[in-house]
């Protein structure tokens, strides 16, 4: 009786087993029959069991190339990038380059000219004997000139894109700044303008010295402005120094629009961002609705937008320098506030409350040790001290 149970319990078991097992394929292949085939897949024509007949890259540039066709090659499936593209199409839209054509020099004649100089170089006695005694010193106004000239206009762009200052000042768009501009604050001190660095508004109180090279005959425009100090308005600027129709490098023989003013950056907001940027002119401009009055006080007036100016005369200017120092407050600020711009200062800072303690207790329970120190008044105690 018992092995009759348990055989008709095996053939009920497997019975089941077989009809679930069935059930579960037809279900299998009606799925499969609904679901559309896939396309083709990235890289589906390579052998994997056979890698070494894959062509191999010679170059890098070849890997490249190749790369770049394979992204921008249209596939079947959805990206991150389509998504992203779809919720916002202004994402990963490429920027507009809005300076001077950058003409890249021969590779052949670089080579030649650096084998050259290595050749004299290596007939130099003088050199060679400096060298060897190590009294050898390398000329840093040759390499900055070289710098400026070959690779210098790249790290300004990467600069000026970690600072944001294309993105605050001309949104979807760059230029390379191929022109040097030097920017001289006090030739005692040597407080230049570079590309980031820290400057006090006692440092920049007056106005600097420019200079730059310019062609014989060119003409061209100085832009001073910060992107970061507007009071009320968070996308605008105020312009700190306009001077249009420089002839030349004499930027004391142009038409100022308008005059300078010192950097006032508000207590408590941190850095500021003051921004130089040169334009070079295709002719003569009539800037007379960009002319302030001179002296300029008023904080509406010299609200200001480079995107909006530019604008105006992209026909007739084009960006080719550019240079910016970051600012904090000082002392000076409130001067220029108070005497310079006839108002009361703005103060952001947050004046934290003292530390808050609960009252003592005169047997705390499960406290650490110096559960007391926390009512000392924290300063030092000279008794025991000989």
């Amino acid at each position: 009786m018992a092995l009759r149970t348990v055989c008709a319990a095996a053939l009920r078991t497997g019975t089941d087993l077989g009809v679930n097992n069935a059930r579960t394929f037809v279900t299998t292949a009606f799925l499969c029959k609904r679901v559309p085939p896939l396309g083709p897949m990235p890289n589906e024509e390579i052998d994997v069991k056979n890698l070494a007949s894959v062509e191999k890259y010679r170059s890098y540039n070849r890997y490249f190339r190749q790369a770049a066709e394979a992204r921008n090659k249209d596939v079947w499936w959805k990206t991150y990038r389509s998504y992203v593209e779809k919720a916002n199409p202004e994402h990963g839209a490429e920027r507009v380059d809005i300076g001077l054509p950058y003409y890249q020099p021969c590779r052949t004649k670089e080579v030649r000219k650096r084998r050259q100089v290595m050749k004299e170089n290596k007939k130099n006695v003088e050199l060679e004997r400096a060298s060897r005694l190590r009294t050898f010193k390398i000329p840093l106004d040759q390499v900055q000139e070289t710098w400026e000239k070959t690779t210098g206009p790249f790290h300004v762009k990467r600069l000026a894109d970690h600072y944001g200052v294309f993105r605050d000042l001309f949104p979807m768009a760059y230029f390379l700044p191929q022109v040097t501009l030097k920017v001289c604050y006090s030739q005692d001190n040597g407080t230049h303008v570079h590309y980031g660095n820290r400057l006090t508004p006692t440092e920049a109180a007056t106005a600097p010295q420019i200079s730059f090279n310019a062609e014989e005959g060119s003409l061209w425009t100085l832009l001073l402005t910060c992107p970061d100090e507007h009071l009320q308005d968070n996308e605008a600027e105020y312009v700190h120094w306009l001077v249009g129709n420089i002839p030349g490098a004499a930027v004391q023989a142009g038409e100022e629009l308008c005059h300078y003013l010192p950097p006032f950056p508000a207590r408590g907001t941190g850095f500021h961002r003051y921004i130089y940027v040169l334009f070079k002119q295709d002719g003569p401009i009539n800037f007379q609705e960009n002319i302030r009055p001179s002296p300029c006080l008023s904080l509406v007036q010299r609200t200001f937008k480079t995107v909006d100016f530019y604008r105006k005369y992209q026909d007739n200017m084009t960006p080719v320098g550019l240079a910016f120092f970051q600012c904090q407050w000082d002392q000076s600020v409130t001067n220029t506030f108070h005497n310079t711009l006839n108002m009361r200062e703005p103060v952001f800072e947050f004046i934290r409350p003292p530390v808050y303690h609960p009252p003592q207790v005169k047997y705390p329970h499960r406290q650490p040790l110096r559960y007391l120190d926390r009512y000392r008044d924290g300063k030092e105690h000279t008794y025991g001290i000989y």
